[in-house]
């Protein structure tokens, strides 16, 4: 079964991402791209996603005729969406195992950033009784 592992972090932790000192940085990214590359090698990987910083993200809805209508950037919001993992596992146990790895992906000093990740089942069509 696949599974959405949604990577949220707080704004917070946003703005001070970028002022880690560099061997920091250097460890973090080293840890996703081998975390990445090992559950490629299992099968388990379907997809992954970094996601830029909020300050690039609109939220769109149609206006009349269906135009486009943007809003944001989100200054109050307490958090974000950072990144996402998308897993084709056996068992909702395995998928939350991979995100509790995701979860301890080092930060400054290499310690655990223990970053919530949200598990989700990915629908693969509508309900029967809805078709």
């Amino acid at each position: 079964m696949k599974y959405i592992l949604m990577m949220n972090t707080m704004k917070l932790g946003c703005e001070a991402f970028p002022g880690w000192a560099k061997k920091d940085m250097q460890a973090h990214i080293a840890f996703m791209v081998s975390f990445c590359k090992e559950l490629g090698e299992s099968g388990e990987l379907v997809s992954a996603e970094g996601l830029s910083f909020p300050d690039q993200a609109k939220v769109v809805r149609a206006g009349k005729d269906g135009e486009p209508i943007t809003d944001g950037v989100f200054p109050e919001s307490k958090e974000f969406l950072a990144g996402y993992w998308i897993v084709d596992v056996d068992s909702p146990e395995r998928a939350y195992a991979i995100a509790a790895r995701a979860s301890a992906a080092p930060g400054p000093g290499g310690a655990p950033l223990n970053m919530p990740i949200e598990v989700r089942p990915v629908m693969s069509g509508s309900p029967p009784e809805f078709l």
